[in-house]
């Protein structure tokens, strides 16, 4: 597997539309990011991660990829890429990007070649396509569930698709190939073997250049299983187990990272981390508070961070325990948010809240995940209009997440020089709109705690993602110890809590804001929080003990 950084690593993620244009036209470039990597060094992360940059025709925000290899010119050129690595590595920054490996574009070469095509190519097709619908054809068009698109060119037939009809799925082959559908290739049929092929290539010539590894867009869309659905067990993750055989000598450094969890198989693992997605039961059970809308996918509840306190923190410590059954040091990334859904700061989370929220991000043991504004808290903005494919169902807008970042007072809060109707998306028109600018002066702020969050774990190895994390008490104030050294607890409701907490006799309250160590434990007040330094190590109170690692 690669090498051994990613554990400590604090990643930010960068939407490019979003975080800063150099050059006027109201959409963000690579340019703009090094114009501002020092703002990103000056947080202490360690790694950029990287939406997709790729030419695209935009219809899914650059996740419809025309081609792999080029950057797309919104954005600038290869050059301006390679550029951008090499300043961010004199700050000890890394670069990752997205990796969109399950479809493409229907605009991509590939795909307009079988498109024109009179029937399949001799080399083995790119794309999935049949002249009859099975029987089994979906009856919902859902985005992200594959479906068939009627061609819309010279071939008969259709094409599987893999999100948007303008994203056909990438032919990695199925797990069964009955005589009766003989368009399905298996998995080792000619086409699967041209896009595994392809899969390499893509890697190697960006990890030439110096980028540090990939986060793995669908990346258990692959290969399908009998219905058509995402095969997402073990012919699907035996793809991304041949990538890492071969990275082990080509780029032994370098890192794969999923979109979501790696399906168990009882094989080896293809990839080097798990991610706790926004829009999966983990992260949405502490954060999502129904004020960006409602997942069609998931259930909406009460989140445990909010303040009127009627969540829990189960459904994250089951599935954090079963990310780390088998293997309690692989790392498990967790974002503030991400460009998929709401933000951190979605109504009606307030300022206040924050400071619990990030607390338990930085401290927790995962690889913390920062996305772009999250710093300042700025704001999901509901009610945006769709743009570029951003609205997948009703009830679910991802615009909300995407606007441009707030740098100052400056017209357009110093994202653009372009005039505000030419703005990939509009900024905040709030007055009291958080921006860097504003936050550099004030100690207190939400910027200068991440700062100081993201500091002390840096100079304190035990807050970081190696050391197991215990749980002392999982409910109002959620309370873990890491290692033997460390307590942390928040408290992410309005009214205060308690817990018995034994062992804390000369405990340093490190970084915090209202909490108070008593006798018996800690009192903590409404959407309190703190990192404490134990002068011995911790024994449990009178609360229930659960060991994360191991929680049912």
């Amino acid at each position: 597997m690669a090498g051994d950084w990613l554990a400590d690593a604090v990643v930010y993620e960068i939407y490019p539309q979003s975080f800063a244009d150099s050059d006027g036209d109201g959409i963000g470039d690579l340019r703009g990011v090094i114009d501002r990597l020092d703002h990103v060094a000056s947080l202490g992360v360690d790694t950029i991660w990287f939406n997709p940059c790729f030419a695209s025709p935009f219809v899914d925000a650059g996740y419809d990829v025309s081609d792999y290899l080029t950057v797309a010119p919104r954005y600038g050129t290869n050059d301006d890429l390679v550029e951008l690595v090499a300043r961010a590595r004199e700050r000890g920054i890394r670069v990752l990007l997205d990796l969109v490996a399950g479809h493409t574009s229907i605009e991509h070469p590939w795909f307009q070649a079988e498109l024109h095509a009179d029937g399949p190519s001799p080399e083995g097709d790119r794309y999935v396509w049949c002249e009859q619908l099975p029987e089994w054809a979906w009856g919902s068009d859902i985005p992200g569930t594959p479906a068939w698109v009627a061609s819309p060119g010279p071939r008969p037939g259709w094409y599987l698709k893999n999100f948007y009809d303008e994203q056909p799925a990438l032919n990695f082959g199925w797990t069964e190939t009955p005589a009766d559908e003989p368009w399905r290739d298996g998995v080792d049929d000619p086409g699967p073997r041209r896009n595994k092929q392809m899969l390499r290539e893509v890697l190697d010539h960006w990890l030439s250049r110096g980028v540090a590894g990939f986060r793995v867009d669908m990346a258990f869309s692959l290969v399908k299983d009998h219905h058509g659905k995402n095969a997402g067990a073990l012919a699907a993750t035996q793809v991304w187990r041949d990538l890492q055989a071969w990275l082990a000598t080509a780029h032994p450094d370098a890192v794969l990272i999923p979109e979501g969890t790696e399906p168990r198989t009882g094989d080896a693992l293809g990839f080097d981390a798990d991610f706790m997605l926004v829009i999966h039961a983990g992260h949405a059970s502490l954060f999502d508070n129904g004020g960006a809308g409602v997942l069609p996918f998931q259930p909406p509840g009460d989140p445990f961070f909010h303040a009127d306190g009627l969540g829990s923190t189960r459904t994250f410590l089951e599935g954090w325990a079963a990310a780390k059954a088998d293997d309690p040091a692989r790392p498990v990334l967790m974002g503030t948010a991400d460009h998929d859904f709401s933000r951190l700061r979605t109504d009606p989370r307030t300022p206040e809240e924050l400071g619990a929220a990030l607390t338990f991000l930085f401290t927790w043991g995962t690889v913390p995940s920062l996305y772009y504004g999250d710093e300042i808290g700025m704001r999901y903005l509901p009610g945006l209009p769709d743009k570029e494919g951003s609205i997948c169902n009703p009830g679910y807008n991802r615009s909300g997440c995407r606007t441009p970042m707030q740098w100052d007072a400056s017209p357009n809060a110093g994202f653009s020089t372009a005039a505000a109707d030419d703005l990939y998306l509009p900024v905040d028109p709030s007055p009291d709109r958080p921006t860097v600018a504003a936050q550099e002066q004030d100690p207190g702020s939400t910027l200068n705690l991440v700062r100081r969050l993201v500091a002390l774990r840096r100079a304190t190895p035990a807050l970081g993602g190696r050391a197991p994390t215990t749980v002392l008490h999982e409910g109002y104030p959620f309370t873990w110890r890491r290692g033997d050294s460390h307590v942390v607890v928040v408290n992410p409701r309005r009214e205060p809590a308690s817990v018995g907490v034994d062992g804390l006799d000369g405990a340093t309250v490190l970084l915090g804001e209202g909490v108070s160590v008593t006798a018996a434990g800690l009192d903590v007040d409404g959407f309190g929080y703190a990192v404490l330094g134990l002068a011995g190590q911790v024994q449990q109170g009178s609360t229930p003990s659960v060991t994360a690692e191991a929680a049912d």
